[in-house]
């Protein structure tokens, strides 16, 4: 199943995707949020559909599409989990999950606007998997229990500032990482039994020019492995993000140049569909 939420910011619309056709969930679940992913959501939108109480939505093409997953409570970042992204960064690739923060208001939709903060002269871009739970989740005894606990899979670009990230971090990442709208999420949410988490290619794109170009199958720390670990420090609630960390190609590895006003971003990954932003200056509030 392919899930969406369409409509300006607050005010989406739940839907489930089937090819071109958009069916509003408004019978089921008021949003795609945790309440809605933590029971057998599955079956209740299976029934609803079958006793034809899921009417399509016919204006779905002309509203905005928001992330696919209500504000989550957490979103908890996985970093260098590419040895060839950490080869670029100047690292070893590491021997345990690295963990990072961002905040729930970085999740935004997948073709909004992202503002390049004020004073930064390295934002970059990062494709990523990202995992969303759909079960408290807490001391799980072994990675073989995680996939019970995932409601499904995103694609997310896991907007970063480099010097913010790096040079004025205290050593910690999540200076970086914090701006609003650094999250950009979806088009769609596709539970786990739709692609095979373990070989989904992912890519990137600025301007139209190829940047990223990997598959998940190179992760150093599988999905299992990350949502098992977490769970020994962490207890993730149901609508919860996790993001497992990009591949090679981005602006930090000295390759390409960071993100101005104007540059388009694109990302996709395998059977999660594909995402636009535009970066545009900050200015102040009048």
């Amino acid at each position: 199943m392919k899930f969406a939420r369409l409509g300006d910011p607050g005010a989406e619309i739940p839907v489930l995707v089937e090819g071109d056709h958009f069916f509003d969930l408004r019978a089921v679940t008021s949003d795609v949020n945790g309440d809605f992913l933590a029971g057998d959501f599955r079956a209740a939108v299976t029934a609803a559909h079958a006793a034809g109480e899921l009417p399509e939505l016919a204006d779905a093409a002309s509203l905005r599409v928001g992330a696919p997953i209500a504000r989550p409570s957490a979103v908890i970042c996985i970093g260098m989990n590419y040895a060839a992204h950490a080869a670029e960064s100047g690292s070893q690739p590491p021997s345990i999950p690295i963990i990072f923060l961002k905040t729930p208001n970085t999740v935004v939709g997948p073709y909004d606007t992202v503002t390049i903060p004020r004073g930064s002269e390295k934002t970059d871009w990062e494709v990523e998997l990202g995992i969303v739970i759909g079960a408290r989740t807490s001391y799980l005894d072994s990675p073989e229990e995680s996939l019970a606990h995932v409601a499904g899979f995103v694609a997310a670009n896991d907007v970063s500032e480099r010097a913010f990230q790096i040079e004025v971090s205290g050593g910690q990442w999540s200076k970086g990482k914090i701006a609003p709208g650094f999250n950009p999420t979806g088009p769609w949410l596709v539970t786990p039994d739709e692609v095979d988490h373990q070989a989904l290619g992912l890519r990137s794109f600025v301007n139209g020019e190829p940047r990223q170009d990997s598959n998940t199958s190179d992760m150093i720390f599988t999905v299992e492995h990350i949502v098992h670990h977490l769970s020994q420090y962490v207890t993730l609630e149901p609508g919860d993000l996790i993001l497992t960390g990009t591949p090679q190609g981005v602006a930090l590895s000295g390759n390409f140049p960071y993100l101005a006003a104007g540059d388009v971003v694109e990302v996709e990954i395998d059977g999660l569909g594909r995402q636009r932003q535009e970066f545009v200056a900050w200015e102040a509030k009048k």
